[in-house]
């Protein structure tokens, strides 16, 4: 062969390595991904948890590793089982009631201040006619019952996803000081000086998104468990845990204090369901609207803009994993406009960076 051939030879052998793996490594990315985010935001605590134990690290990867086990996927599957659990059990007794014709508008319906009279009777003669009664039973619950099965696969694969990134960050903090050394050496030798920059701004990027989703989730919970409790709600626990992770969903939240408000007015708690529907709205709703974009960019140094953009274009982009990838590109893009057009570069100093010597 023409050693004039043999880079490009060389080159095409490394792209074609490189598509292969993509594509072998592709029913993993999210996974990866985000046990990849995980890793960054939790660094520190690791750190800590290395010094403490005199350096061991399998020791310290492996009590990470448990400690993301208890917290994050033990909640998603208990919130799947009971979602899962409740759904059957609410579809067979819909429609045993509407065989059986033993459904009956509730009392809260006619105090509906102008419109609820009328309501109630539209109510009443539909449950009478039974024919018309079960044609709109097979029109309504079969396709509610599919919406709800979908969202159980949904909340199902995401805890095939979170177990799997739980696996994989023990590898990360066992080995990451070593895998950060080796990447920020290749980044060094693409990008140059700036390297050191643009690593420090996607770590403190990453890091603020994790910190500001997961805040306003706690937050979010929090703030529920405290509305649940004075509404009388049942099984506060749960329903704050699934508030909890429902918040790491755009408009995840209405859905378990609609649903709570929709139980108090079926249970003819009507005062209690307004507060319920009031409480969510301007209170667990508004901590979203107002706390996250706060905390992100806090935790970052983009614009606060530019973290909103990031946010919700990597979520249209990317599906859930982009609430993370989203504002860590626009951070990457925005460190390198700054050297470019100022030609300054950020050192990375203290434990702000990723890589960290022993």
């Amino acid at each position: 062969m023409d050693k004039r051939f043999e880079p490009h030879a060389r080159l095409a052998a490394i792209i074609f390595l490189l598509i292969g793996c993509f594509f072998v490594l592709r029913p993993f990315l999210a996974a990866m991904l985000f046990a990849a985010c995980v890793g960054i935001s939790s660094w520190p605590l690791y750190l800590l948890l290395l010094d403490r134990l005199k350096g061991r690290r399998n020791w310290a990867a492996a009590i990470m590793t448990l400690s993301l086990l208890l917290v994050i996927v033990l909640p998603l599957a208990l919130v799947t089982y009971n979602l899962a659990d409740n759904v059957s059990r609410i579809y067979e007794q819909l429609r045993a009631a509407l065989e059986a014709g033993g459904l009956h508008p509730p009392a809260w319906l006619a105090s509906i201040p102008v419109v609820g009279e009328t309501i109630d009777g539209y109510v009443r003669r539909l449950l009478d006619d039974r024919e018309e009664l079960l044609n709109l039973g097979k029109t309504m619950l079969e396709p509610a019952r599919h919406f709800l099965a979908s969202g159980g696969i949904l909340l199902g694969t995401g805890l095939a996803q979170t177990s799997l990134a739980v696996f994989v960050s023990f590898f990360l903090y066992r080995d990451g000081q070593q895998l950060s050394r080796a990447l920020m050496t290749g980044a060094g030798r693409i990008i140059g000086d700036s390297a050191p920059g643009v690593g420090l701004t996607i770590s403190r990027t990453v890091r603020g998104v994790m910190y500001g989703l997961l805040g306003t989730a706690l937050a979010q919970a929090l703030v529920a468990v405290v509305g649940f409790l004075i509404a009388g709600v049942p099984a506060v626990a749960l329903l704050g845990v699934a508030t909890f992770i429902f918040s790491l969903i755009p408009v995840g939240p209405p859905l378990i204090w609609g649903g709570a408000a929709i139980w108090l007015f079926s249970d003819g708690q009507t005062g209690w369901g307004i507060f319920m529907l009031v409480w969510g709205a301007l209170l667990i709703s508004g901590v979203d609207n107002v706390v996250k974009p706060m905390l992100i960019s806090r935790g970052s140094s983009l614009p606060f803009l530019l973290v909103l953009l990031g946010v919700l274009g990597g979520v249209l982009a990317f599906g859930f994993v982009g609430i993370f990838i989203g504002p860590t590109l626009l951070a990457v893009l925005y460190s390198l406009l700054q050297t470019w057009t100022v030609g300054e570069t950020t050192v990375p100093q203290g434990k702000d960076t990723i890589t960290l010597k022993k």
